[in-house]
């Protein structure tokens, strides 16, 4: 598993998603993480790695409810 620093980056990746979603998704994850430099990132990695189920990862924590639970519809 790869560490997690503030101090070292990986490789810029694009990833795709609608602004009624990724924004709010900031918002999200800075009530759950709200300490580090890229909340969105560190969800981003965390799920990858369940997802492949790498040895101990763990699907991401979600933080309660809020504003960015509404649908934009």
């Amino acid at each position: 598993m790869t560490p997690e620093t503030e101090s070292s980056y990986d490789a810029q990746r694009k990833f795709r998603a609608p602004d009624d979603e990724w924004l709010p998704f900031e918002s999200a994850t800075r009530a759950q993480y709200p300490e580090g430099r890229s909340p969105r990132a560190r969800v981003l990695r965390e799920f990858i790695r369940w997802y492949l189920r790498r040895p101990g990862a763990k699907l991401p924590a979600r933080p309660p409810a809020g504003p960015w639970s509404e649908s934009s519809d």
